[in-house]
C-alpha cells in the first residue's frame, strides 16, 4: 500500500491536532522510509519480478527489520517514547506510536503472503494486489477519507497553507498512478534510490501544516 498510509496519517491529525502532519507522515510511512536504506546496505532484499502481482512487480524477498510486525512494534515504542520525552504529550505519543504498526496492517491487506510477524516467522498477506480494482478502491478510499478528515480539522491560514498541501497531495496521487501503469524499475538499486525520495514528504507536509490552523 502507498496512498493508504498517507491517508491514515492525514486522518490521525483529527485525533491529535497538536502533532505536525510531517511527524504523522514519518510515523505512518516509517517502514517504507527505512526499507530502501536497508536495501541499499544489503540488509534487506527485493527483486523485480514483473507479473508477480497484478499491481506491483516487486518481490519482497526479505525485509525483517523494516516490515515485520515485531520490528514495527519496537520502532513504534521508540518513536512514541521519543515524542513523549520531547513533548510530554501522552495521548499524542500513543497515537503517533500506533501509526507505525498500522503500516503492517495495511500492507497485510494488500501484499501477497510476504509480511512476517517477526524476522524468522512464516509470512502472511491477503493479496489484494492481485486485483487492480480492489487495490484502487482501498488506496483511493483511504486516501480520500484521510484528506476529508484532515480538511475537517484544519483550515489554511494563508496561500501557502492551501498550495503547499494540495501540491503535495496531488503529487502523491500522480506518483501512485504512474507506478501502477508505468514500466517496472530498471533495477533494484534504482528502485531503492528512488524510494528514498519518500523522506521529502515529511518536511513538505510539515511546511503545509505550519500554514494551517486547527479548527
Amino acid at each position: 500500500m502507498f496512498l493508504g498510509h498517507f491517508g491514515l496519517a492525514l486522518a490521525a491529525k483529527k485525533a491529535t491536532p497538536k502533532i505536525s502532519l510531517g511527524t504523522l507522515f514519518f510515523a505512518a510511512q516509517f517502514a517504507d522510509m527505512l526499507w530502501p536504506i536497508l536495501v541499499l546496505l544489503g540488509v534487506e532484499q527485493v527483486h523485480i519480478a514483473p507479473g508477480i502481482t497484478r499491481v506491483t512487480p516487486l518481490d519482497f524477498v526479505s525485509y525483517p527489520y523494516s516490515h515485520s510486525l515485531a520490528a514495527q512494534l519496537i520502532w513504534s515504542a521508540v518513536i512514541g517514547l521519543a515524542y513523549f520525552a520531547i513533548r510530554r504529550d501522552a495521548r499524542g505519543a500513543a497515537i503517533l506510536a500506533a501509526c507505525v504498526p498500522s503500516h503492517w496492517v495495511l500492507d497485510y491487506i494488500t501484499h501477497r503472503p510476504d509480511m512476517p510477524l517477526f524476522p524468522t516467522s512464516a509470512r502472511y498477506g491477503l493479496g489484494l494486489w492481485n486485483s487492480l480494482p480492489g487495490t484502487l478502491a482501498a488506496e483511493l478510499g483511504l486516501y480520500g477519507a484521510g484528506i476529508a478528515l484532515y480538511l475537517s480539522a484544519t483550515r489554511a491560514k494563508d496561500h501557502a497553507g492551501f498550495y503547499a498541501l494540495w501540491s503535495l497531495l496531488t503529487l502523491l496521487l500522480v506518483l501512485y498512478i504512474a507506478s501502477l501503469f508505468g514500466p517496472p524499475p530498471p533495477s533494484e538499486q534504482v528502485l531503492a534510490l528512488s524510494a528514498i525520495a519518500i523522506w521529502l514528504t515529511v518536511p513538505w507536509a510539515a511546511w503545509a501544516d505550519r500554514h494551517r490552523a486547527v479548527h
